[in-house]
């Protein structure tokens, strides 16, 4: 089975739509740095983990602590989105400054390694959806493409044929995934950029989180609470980042785009306004953060209106959505794609032929 995915020819170039858009955005004032804002959130976010701790601590030994578990794992996902905005020298006019951040917050506060995210989500960023290019859809349990789906053996087989239903419980363990990768990216052989130094902070930080729980609460309850925290983190971390372009085209890897169109194409909003930008970091706006990555938060919704006019211009188009239905969307995307690990002699072959490229 070979899927059809997006050619040049399905996305004709819009030679000049990415200059003049850019212009505007400039001309607006939309790539200035919001320092006030960040500090704002910033401030909440550590005024969230104060009340966590202080919470846990009133609580002792009770399974309302669960209750702390479950605002642990929000806390740190929020944190994820300043680390992952940091990283695209959103908050300070230095690159270095941004760098320090993210590079602080990634390991030492949520427990990610940074050198590994980095490099992983700068491929994304480069080419979203391209086959071979864009690591986000490879495969790791889930299958993003038909080709990896029908590959696919034994109990691996069995998840993948129902992955879209599985896709929100498997987060549950993304939480584990995401803390075992860092680990292994920074022990694996070869050139590590500050190895030591992310080593030292992923390792304080997890022993910072797990001890005083093992201290302090009763065995079984401290494993309730660790699993709690990790599973919310998970859950929260992969409902904010699937939504932006699982279902979209999937670009064939010899495909020749323009960057407007590429981005712009391969990228999904989600409607709501600003509840939605607290909610999901600003990934809600993730056609205008992949047009402009380094344009911060309270920014993005301005330059939605400029990058809509402008699609209307050249007649591209752009998919916004609500956040309840493109969870839909992302679900039964991983259930078409997951038929094409068969078994079964009725699974429908025109559906199984259909493929990820979708235009929503």
């Amino acid at each position: 089975m070979r899927t059809t995915y997006a050619t040049t020819k399905d996305f004709p170039p819009v030679a000049k739509a990415y200059t003049q858009v850019s212009q505007v955005v400039k001309e607006t004032g939309l790539l200035r740095r919001a320092p006030l804002f960040y500090a704002l959130v910033g401030a909440a976010i550590v005024l969230g983990f104060a009340g966590a701790i202080t919470g846990f601590l009133l609580l002792g030994d009770s399974w309302f602590q669960l209750l702390i578990a479950a605002a642990l794992g929000i806390l740190f996902t929020q944190a994820a989105f300043i680390s992952h905005e940091a990283a695209h020298k959103q908050i300070f006019a230095s690159g270095k400054a941004n760098d320090r951040l993210a590079r602080f917050i990634g390991p030492g506060i949520v427990g990610m390694s940074y050198t590994w995210w980095d490099s992983k989500h700068s491929r994304h960023h480069a080419n979203p959806n391209r086959v071979g290019k864009d690591p986000d859809i490879e495969i790791d349990t889930i299958s993003f493409i038909e080709e990896d789906a029908a590959k696919a053996r034994g109990i691996v087989k069995l998840i993948t044929r129902k992955q879209g239903y599985l896709f929100f419980p498997l987060l549950t363990l993304e939480g584990i995934n995401l803390h075992f990768l860092g680990i292994k990216h920074n022990l694996a052989r070869g050139p590590v950029p500050r190895r030591w130094e992310e080593l030292t902070l992923i390792l304080l930080r997890l022993a910072v989180v797990i001890v005083p729980v093992f201290l302090l609460l009763p065995l079984g309850m401290a494993f309730a609470f660790m699993g709690v925290q990790l599973a919310v983190f998970g859950i929260y971390m992969g409902a904010a980042f699937a939504p932006n372009h699982k279902g979209m085209p999937i670009i064939d890897p010899n495909a020749r785009l323009d960057f407007f169109s590429k981005q712009v194409r391969t990228s999904r909003n989600v409607a709501g306004g600003w509840w939605a930008t607290a909610l999901m970091g600003g990934l809600n706006y993730q056609v205008e953060h992949h047009l402009f990555p380094s344009m911060a938060r309270p920014h993005l919704a301005q330059a939605r209106e400029i990058v809509i006019e402008y699609c209307r211009t050249f007649d591209v188009p752009y998919t916004e959505t609500s956040l309840i239905k493109s969870y839909a969307i992302v679900i039964e995307y991983l259930n078409r794609v997951g038929l094409a690990a068969g078994g079964d002699p009725f699974d429908c072959p025109a559906a199984m032929q259909m493929g990820a490229y979708r235009k929503v």
